[in-house]
């Protein structure tokens, strides 16, 4: 349905997206996942037609998207990182503000204002100034305008970023309804690995400009088949029990985290044998330890080197 080919951005002389090939079927959720700088927005406005490439191509239904852009703009929704609203306007007035922009009027955006504002959960609020509204219901109405043509694909950059817990499960939920009841074809990204966890068919990995990795969540996770992930808990955070850890023959990477330590190893029987003897030569308290099978989280580490907040 949606796919590019080489597609490129140079900014004077530096390359912000290096030959990005990546494809959507559709009725898809994608992800597309990356550290901060790794080019995914420059990707995503170059697939939605609003920057243009150096080189390469994007292709709407096999045919140039950059030839003929009004074919796919037609039917594709953008949900934008930052919220695009007019904060002085209730809900009710943006909806019919950007409806008319997408060449919706009388009863039809009327009917569609409706059906939106109910799917996104803020009928009763409509009047109200959006200013008023707490994050997450700004977000709601962020993804509602985007809504209102009823569009065949979303491309959504980080919807949930700064919002509660209670108000990213309904927009999770919400858009799990879009994609996998109503057929929505969905390019997603996000700072939060669970979240492309729970919505996405597939996944492409990106940093540095290119794509690194690609596949299900369960064929990136094969990369790591044979490693398992422990997660050490301890008293107080050594220094020397860290680098240590990072030079066992097994260990592939560490990480602190907030009460100890994340660690990818290969599986071995020895182990956990080997790390108490460094916690015991470091004098590092050793309160918990579990072990898990490798997560997504995990494989971005693997790859990149890095977490995806850095």
């Amino acid at each position: 349905m949606l796919e590019t080919k080489d597609l490129t951005k140079r900014f004077k002389s530096k390359t912000a997206v290096n030959q990005v090939n990546l494809y959507l079927e559709k009725g898809e959720s994608v992800g597309l996942l990356g550290p901060n700088g790794a080019g995914k927005s420059t990707t995503i406005s170059m697939v939605a037609t609003l920057l243009p490439p150096t080189s390469g191509k994007v292709r709407f239904n096999n045919t140039d998207a950059w030839k003929n852009p009004q074919a796919l703009r037609q039917v594709l929704g953008v949900v934008p990182q930052e919220i695009a609203l007019y904060e002085e306007l209730s809900a009710y007035e943006n909806m019919k503000f950007f409806g008319k922009v997408y060449g919706l009027k009388g009863k039809l955006l009327e009917k569609r204002i409706e059906e939106v504002l109910d799917l996104i959960g803020l009928t009763e609020r409509k009047k109200d100034a959006v200013r008023t509204y707490s994050g997450g219901m700004k977000r709601r109405i962020n993804i509602g305008v985007t809504l209102l043509h009823e569009p065949e694909i979303l491309i959504m950059d980080e919807p949930t970023v700064g919002i509660d817990p209670q108000s990213r499960n309904y927009i999770l939920d919400m858009i799990r309804e879009l994609n996998r009841s109503r057929g929505i074809t969905v390019l997603y990204t996000s700072h939060y690995m669970e979240e492309v966890e729970k919505l996405c068919d597939r996944v492409y990995i990106m940093d540095h400009g290119e794509i690194i990795a690609s596949g299900t969540n369960d064929e990136l996770k094969s990369i790591l088949s044979n490693e398992e992930t422990i997660h050490i808990t301890v008293q107080t955070h050594s220094l020397s029990f860290e680098e240590k850890l990072s030079q066992l023959p097994a260990v592939t990477q560490v990480s602190e985290e907030e009460q100890g330590y994340k660690v990818i190893a290969s599986k071995g029987e020895n182990l956990l044998e080997d790390i108490f003897e460094l916690s015991r030569q470091t004098q590092t308290k050793i309160t918990g330890v579990s072990l898990q099978t490798p997560s997504l989280e995990d494989v971005f580490l693997h790859l990149t080197g890095r977490t995806l907040r850095d």
